[in-house]
């Protein structure tokens, strides 16, 4: 059944969701949220107008204060067009070694996040839970790195720390957008002395983040991975801002 999907095309002042941001809308149902409360429950009023009515496009620009008595302060300009589905940018390719704790908790965290396209690998089948992002299973997790494409980004949090570190060894031989590693200070001091071994720079072997998350907010799988998402969707919003400044 065709939807009607709402799209933010431009946002003044406060806004609730940023320009980009989409929904669909149903007789019966939704997919998605443009937030903001009282501006969400109006635009679904006039999607479902249109569904009933069999308008294919309507725009407007609303003034969150004098049009609906919010606070933000802010405009948002919206389309509503008839629709199948949602249009999303293209995802970053993000890899996750390791499903113990920490990674089913990164999992948990970032798989709904449309900004990543996740690939989750480690050794057994039996080690992953059901989950709907990419699986897959490697004897040698390192020998997966190969299949990333090089502006991926990688975690590496395996069970082991050979593994880990022939992952390190392969991620910057392959070359990748940004790299993580689970461990402490010391095992950091142990690695760049064996990367560097191996034939790999200062500067390459720098570009490694570990440990990751915040350490502020604790060891617990969960904390991680909160330190994590939340550093990876500041960068990546930091990035997009100098790109369009």
């Amino acid at each position: 059944m065709t939807a009607i999907r709402i799209t933010v095309t431009k946002t003044a002042g406060s806004a609730p969701r940023d320009a980009g941001t989409q929904m669909l809308v149903w007789a019966d149902r939704t997919e998605g949220t443009i937030g903001g409360g009282t501006l969400e429950w109006e635009a679904m009023a006039q999607a479902r107008r249109m569904l009933q009515a069999g308008r294919k496009m309507h725009q407007a620009r609303i003034p969150l204060g004098p049009a609906l008595g919010q606070c933000c302060g802010g405009s948002v300009s919206l389309v509503w067009e008839e629709a199948e589905a949602m249009t999303t940018p293209p995802a970053r390719p993000l890899w996750i070694y390791g499903a113990g704790h920490v990674g089913r908790a990164l999992v948990h965290v970032m798989a709904p996040l449309p900004e990543f396209a996740i690939t989750w690998v480690d050794t057994h089948a039996d080690r992953f839970p059901h989950t709907e992002v990419t699986t897959l299973v490697a004897a040698d997790p390192a020998q997966a790195v190969k299949h990333a494409s090089t502006d991926a980004d990688h975690l590496i949090l395996t069970y082991s720390h050979e593994i880990d570190l022939a992952l390190c060894h392969a991620v910057l031989t392959h070359g990748f957008h940004s790299a993580g590693l689970i461990g402490s200070a010391t095992k950091w001091a142990r690695f760049r002395t064996r990367l560097a071994a191996l034939g790999h720079s200062h500067a390459q072997i720098s570009r490694i983040a570990c440990p990751i998350g915040d350490p502020s907010l604790g060891k617990h799988p969960a904390a991680i991975a909160l330190g994590v998402a939340t550093a990876m969707i500041s960068r990546d919003n930091r990035q997009t801002k100098d790109r369009t400044a």
